[in-house]
């Protein structure tokens, strides 16, 4: 009872340090537009963002559907990045060819900026969701790839060797001993890789869109309305925010936080 009280303790003293650095951080930011140290035209207080943010859920049209783009967008390239990132990643532990064909792509790509290639993208995929689901997938399967393999890597040989001699087949332990094991590591990847997500998709929407929360941003930037532009980063983060949180209960959920 006491190691459960402790924790529970442990658990609210986190949540409120959380909370400490960006309270503190709006807070003075509020206090510097306040004393007129900074230009609100330039750089708008948090309240006066916050506000504006209400206003464009409630009267802007358009926003919902900006807002409902880029989560199908971010949600669609992060599905296509889990199934080849545990895929491949897998694959790394069938024989030595794979681990060494799939080791040679991931050093030569992974150090590639994927932004860089979405000109080319959008000139085979076009301007809608296929080019951005894309780039959002290419980006965020490298975390989650090389936490599978990673991850693989570590699985105790001699259960492996115990399940073989009993005649499990490959599939069976893919599914029975292999994901299961790996399961808080590859978790892990795609936590990384959603906020990676959330950074390519806006991006990608920022350069050629005609939607999305990114297009919002561009769109304000032309009008040159600061205060616009804070709108769709606010929800870009809440975005990530949401994710990140969703994982993370997922995780302690199946007690591995």
């Amino acid at each position: 009872m006491q190691k459960i009280q402790s924790r529970a303790w442990l658990g609210a003293k986190s949540k409120c340090v959380f909370l400490i650095s960006p309270l503190l951080l709006l807070t003075v930011w509020q206090l510097a537009v306040m004393q007129g140290l900074v230009n609100a035209q330039f750089l708008p207080s948090p309240i006066q963002i916050a506000e504006r943010t209400l206003e464009t859920m409630w009267q802007s049209p358009d926003f919902f559907h900006n807002l409902g783009v880029t989560l199908f967008r971010l949600l669609a390239g992060l599905g296509l990045a889990i199934v080849f990132g545990v895929g491949l990643g897998l694959l790394t532990q069938v024989s030595a060819v794979w681990r060494f064909m799939i080791g040679g792509v991931v050093k030569i790509l992974a150090p590639i900026p994927k932004i860089a290639l979405y000109p080319a993208l959008v000139l085979v995929l076009g301007f809608d969701h296929s080019s951005k689901v894309t780039l959002v997938a290419l980006d965020a399967v490298f975390p989650i790839l090389m936490a599978t393999w990673s991850a693989s890597q570590s699985v105790d040989k001699k259960i492996l060797w115990s399940a073989q001699a009993f005649g499990t087949s490959p599939t069976q332990m893919t599914y029975k001993i292999y994901l299961p094991a790996i399961l808080p590591t590859v978790l892990a990847g795609i936590r990384v890789a959603s906020v990676i997500g959330c950074v390519v998709v806006f991006l990608a929407e920022m350069i050629a869109s005609t939607d999305g929360l990114g297009h919002m941003l561009t769109v304000a930037a032309r009008s040159y309305v600061v205060i616009d532009m804070f709108v769709p980063l606010v929800w870009i983060c809440a975005l990530g925010m949401g994710l990140n949180y969703g994982i993370g209960k997922l995780q302690q959920l199946l007690g591995y936080n």
